[in-house]
């Protein structure tokens, strides 16, 4: 492990939006200055302080659209999740030094995420740029797949909103097919490229690293908004 690494790894033990979980038996969040801490139901009174809607972002990278909807809307809570601490790092840092006491930061493998948040916790969730898992025997790691849509039932009230924005037009496409086979699941909105299209939808304006990266490679970005009863 590089010596960069290690830095921000002893850095971010000691910030105060970060949470993570380095057990994949035994689920346990440890906080700043590596405290236990108990965060289900408690993400409101514990570290946001006020009882406001809560987004996640999931395989959320460098964080930028957690802290991008942050600035955007600060009567809202923003949770960046991923398992790389080292992009984590980024986000975080610069929500603590922007002074965004709207977001938070979770270190974990996403299969553990239902253990984290309690029932009706969350009222949205961003899938931004996950990887597509493109192998067949792979496809249930997709965190589009109804492996997913069912943990993240558990936590997401009703009603409640799933975006995927992706430059895998077979995930864009796997992710369709399976919506009828999800109970409660529905399609609001859809585009296979959001570039393309006459009006882009609400957020979308938001670009990462990697969406970056895909556009100077010439890729359409896709979009899917999608609802869970």
């Amino acid at each position: 492990m590089s010596k960069n690494k290690l830095q921000k790894f002893a850095e971010m033990a000691g910030f105060s939006n970060v949470f993570q979980n380095f057990n994949f038996k035994k689920p346990q969040l440890i906080g700043a200055n590596h405290q236990k801490v108990e965060m289900a139901d408690q993400w409101g009174g514990k570290h946001f302080g006020n009882e406001q809607p809560i987004t996640l972002e999931l395989a959320c990278g460098r964080g930028e659209y957690t802290v991008a909807l942050a600035e955007r809307y600060p009567k809202r809570n923003f949770i960046g999740v991923d398992i790389k601490g080292a992009r984590i790092h980024k986000g975080a840092k610069y929500a603590l030094e922007n002074d965004l006491t709207n977001t938070a930061f979770l270190r974990t493998r996403i299969e553990l995420i239902d253990q984290f948040f309690a029932k009706d916790e969350i009222d949205e969730i961003w899938i931004t740029f996950p990887d597509p898992f493109l192998r067949e025997s792979k496809a249930n790691r997709r965190l589009s797949h109804p492996y997913f849509i069912e943990k993240y039932r558990k936590f997401l009230k009703k009603g409640g909103l799933i975006h995927l924005k992706t430059d895998s037009l077979p995930l864009y496409e796997f992710t369709l097919e399976i919506v009828p086979d999800v109970p409660g699941l529905h399609i609001l909105e859809q585009c296979s490229d959001i570039y393309g299209s006459e009006q882009l939808a609400k957020d979308l304006d938001i670009k990462t690293y990697y969406e970056n990266m895909h556009l100077n490679r010439d890729l359409k970005i896709t979009y899917i908004r999608l609802q869970l009863d």
